[in-house]
C-alpha cells in the first residue's frame, strides 16, 4: 500500500470539540434533557407566534368575565382558564419566558461574580483569605429570609424607577445573582490554585508575563469546563429560587405571569381545579430536571478523565 493510501485509510485526530460531543451523546440523560429543554424553549417563545391569545387579557364586561372564568379544557382554551377568565396556555408560555429570562440572566450574574473572586482568590494569595472568608459569611446566610428582605426593601423604589414590571425583575435577578455566587468561586478557586503551577503558567511568568494577561490567556481559557457546568447548575437554582419568591407572593406583579405565580394563585382552587398547579409545577420540574441532566453530561463530557476511557 503506498504512503498516500495509507494517509488516506488512517483515521484523523479528532479535535477536542469532537471527544466533547460524542462523551455528551453518550449520556442518555443529557441528551434527553436537551430534547426537554428544547421543546420547552420552543413552547414558551414560538408558543406565541401561533397561540395569539393575550395573556392578561380580563373581559371588562363583568357578566362576560363571570362566565369564562375557571373554565375547563376545551378547543377554545386548550388548557382551561383562570379565575379572572384568562387563558392558561398563553399565561404558561408568557411565564415560560419570565423564568427562563430570570434563570439565565440571574446565572450570568452569579457567575460572573463567583468566576471574579474565585480567580482573584485563587491567583493572588494576600486576596485568598479575605475573599474566601467573605464567600464563607454569604454561605452562613439563611438565603431565602435574606431575599425576602432584600424583596421588601428595594422593590417599591425600583418600582417607581423602572416600573413595575421592570423593576421586579432587575430586583429579582440581582437578588439571586448576588447571593448564589459562593459554589462557583469556590469551585473556580480550586481549579485556579492547580493551574498555577503547571509548566506553561510557570513558563509564562518566567518570561515576564503579567498578571492580568496570564488570567486571561492562560488561566481563564483553562476554567471554562467547570464555569460551564455550574452555570447549567446556576439556571435551575434560580428558575426555583424565582419559583419559591413568586410562590409566596413576593414576585412580579399579580398581573405579570411566572410559573411560579401561577402556582400561587393555582393553590387556592387546587382541590377544584387540580390542573392550574400541575401545570406550572410540571413545567418548573421538567426544566429544572432537564438542565441538571444537561448540567451532569457537560460534567462528564468535559472531564479529560471520563471522556479518554
Amino acid at each position: 500500500m503506498s504512503d498516500a493510501a495509507t494517509a488516506i485509510a488512517a483515521p484523523q485526530p479528532r479535535g477536542r470539540f469532537a471527544d466533547v460531543w460524542r462523551q455528551f451523546k453518550s449520556h442518555r440523560g443529557a441528551v434527553a434533557g436537551m430534547v426537554v429543554l428544547g421543546a420547552l424553549v420552543l413552547f414558551v417563545f414560538a408558543g406565541p407566534l401561533i397561540w395569539r391569545v393575550d395573556p392578561t387579557f380580563v373581559n371588562p364586561d363583568a357578566v362576560e368575565m363571570m362566565k369564562s372564568r375557571n373554565k375547563p379544557p376545551s378547543l377554545a382554551a386548550p388548557l382551561g382558564t383562570d379565575q379572572l377568565g384568562r387563558d392558561m396556555l398563553a399565561r404558561l408560555m408568557a411565564g415560560g419566558q419570565v423564568s427562563l429570562a430570570v434563570g439565565l440572566v440571574a446565572m450570568m450574574i452569579s457567575i460572573f461574580i463567583g468566576s471574579t473572586i474565585g480567580v482573584m482568590a485563587g491567583y493572588f494569595r494576600r486576596l485568598d483569605g479575605p475573599l474566601m472568608r467573605m464567600t464563607d459569611l454569604f454561605l452562613s446566610l439563611p438565603l431565602l429570609p435574606l431575599l425576602l428582605v432584600m424583596m421588601m426593601l428595594f422593590r417599591d423604589s425600583l418600582a417607581g424607577a423602572f416600573g413595575p414590571e421592570a423593576g421586579a425583575f432587575i430586583l429579582i435577578v440581582s437578588a439571586i445573582g448576588v447571593t448564589s455566587w459562593m459554589q462557583s468561586a469556590r469551585i473556580v478557586r480550586g481549579e485556579v490554585l492547580a493551574l498555577k503551577e503547571r509548566e506553561f503558567v510557570l513558563a509564562a511568568r518566567s518570561i515576564g508575563t503579567t498578571p492580568t494577561a496570564m488570567i486571561l490567556r492562560h488561566v481563564l481559557p483553562n476554567v471554562v469546563s467547570p464555569i460551564m457546568v455550574a452555570a447549567t447548575l446556576g439556571i435551575a437554582a434560580a428558575i426555583i429560587t424565582e419559583s419559591a419568591l413568586s410562590f409566596l407572593g413576593l414576585g412580579f406583579p399579580p398581573d405579570f405571569p411566572t410559573w411560579g405565580r401561577l402556582l400561587y394563585d393555582g393553590v387556592q382552587y387546587m382541590q377544584l381545579y387540580p390542573e392550574r398547579v400541575i401545570w406550572p409545577g410540571l413545567a418548573i420540574s421538567l426544566t429544572v430536571l432537564s438542565v441538571n441532566y444537561i448540567g451532569d453530561g457537560l460534567r462528564d463530557a468535559l472531564d479529560p478523565r471520563i471522556r479518554g476511557r
